[in-house]
């Protein structure tokens, strides 16, 4: 029989008590995604779940005042006796604040997941195979434990740990940073649900060759049979991002960790003097971030190989910061290209006629 390591154990009973179910939880996940991902062959059961999970651990922190001190066999929430009671004395309005924006994130993102089908149990992210095609067997069931199944799941907890860092903090009114970064985080969701239905919209009129007329005022967009020809979208947003919608997805995550940072409570931040620790508090917005940059040039490299054009679209349009596609025009237009590039990129701009 397996014997659990002493450190881990010392490391299990140091856990703070309120973060005994999340844990828990995580784990219970984990095992579940690899042990169906071994089964069926099919790795993206964590990818279902991307939406749903960072709101699970956002709602308990949340609503720790609501959970009992008592659980069924650890399945159902719960906060043990041991925890601070001043945890559960109240709720905070800051974290309450945080909670919605994730709500907002989480509703937006599963309605794109739904509607692409992805909850089928027999979709799979199409970078996998790609993937699973081109290394060793042993290192892509290696590649599914420690990163697809292990530290996937670890970054969707790690995302809600601010909401924890709120509620430990005294529950004051609300400040003027905390509205600014809630507007600000609405923003991005709603920039990132119009990318979103651009993306849907051109997939849409790429396979029937029809404009819908109905489409709301962010993606009414005069769609040419070039642009379907050239395979990928470069209007809307997309005409200033490559990646509109994941260049929102990783500041959406940034703005939630910074609620407890700007609290005039938080006794980690100085505003006269910087503590190196306070960078830690940030770190799981930071990695979630690097799982975008790391795994964009993948997605690009394949959608490179599909289309001609895209390797012109890499030279135009910034992949995530839309500022700079501006700065690559004038670079373009001072080496004499930018004329050429913006054909392929951008078409002759010929418009369909609507009936």
């Amino acid at each position: 029989m397996t014997k659990i390591p002493p450190r881990m154990l010392e490391l299990l009973s140091e856990l703070p008590p309120v973060l005994h179910w999340p844990v828990n939880f995580m784990a219970g996940v984990t095992a579940v995604c690899y042990v169906a991902s071994e089964i069926t062959g099919n790795v993206s059961q964590v990818d279902r779940l991307w939406a749903l999970l960072p709101l699970i651990y956002t709602t308990y922190f949340v609503l720790l005042p609501l959970w009992s001190t008592s659980s069924f066999f650890g399945i159902f929430p719960y906060l043990p006796e041991s925890a601070p009671a001043e945890l559960s004395a109240d709720y905070s309005p800051r974290a309450l604040l945080m909670f919605i924006l994730t709500f907002v994130w989480s509703v937006r993102l599963n309605y794109n997941t739904y509607r692409r089908g992805f909850f089928n149990f027999h979709e799979e992210d199409y970078r996998w195979p790609i993937l699973r095609k081109n290394v060793p067997k042993w290192f892509f069931h290696l590649l599914n434990l420690t990163f697809i199944a292990i530290t996937q799941n670890l970054i969707l907890f790690a995302v809600a740990l601010p909401v924890y860092e709120a509620v430990k903090q005294p529950h004051t009114p609300l400040e003027t940073s905390d509205y600014v970064l809630f507007v600000i985080g609405l923003v991005t969701n709603v920039i990132e649900f119009t990318a979103d239905n651009q993306h849907q919209s051109f997939h849409k009129y790429k396979a029937t060759g029809e404009i819908d007329k109905n489409e709301w005022i962010g993606v009414n967009i005069q769609w040419t049979p070039e642009d379907a020809k050239r395979g990928f979208i470069t209007k809307g947003f997309w005409a200033w991002s490559r990646h509109p919608n994941f260049a929102c997805e990783q500041p959406c995550w940034v703005i939630i960790n910074l609620f407890p940072m700007f609290a005039s409570s938080y006794t980690k931040f100085e505003r006269n003097s910087f503590d190196v620790t306070t960078l830690w508090d940030i770190v799981p917005a930071l990695v979630y971030c690097a799982v975008f940059q790391g795994s964009t040039p993948m997605t690009e490299a394949i959608t490179s190989g599909k289309y001609p054009g895209y390797k012109a679209y890499q030279q135009r349009v910034s992949m995530f910061v839309p500022w700079l596609t501006p700065i690559w025009g004038f670079i373009l237009q001072l080496r004499g290209k930018k004329e050429e590039i913006d054909r392929i990129v951008y078409g002759a701009g010929k418009t369909v006629k609507q009936e």
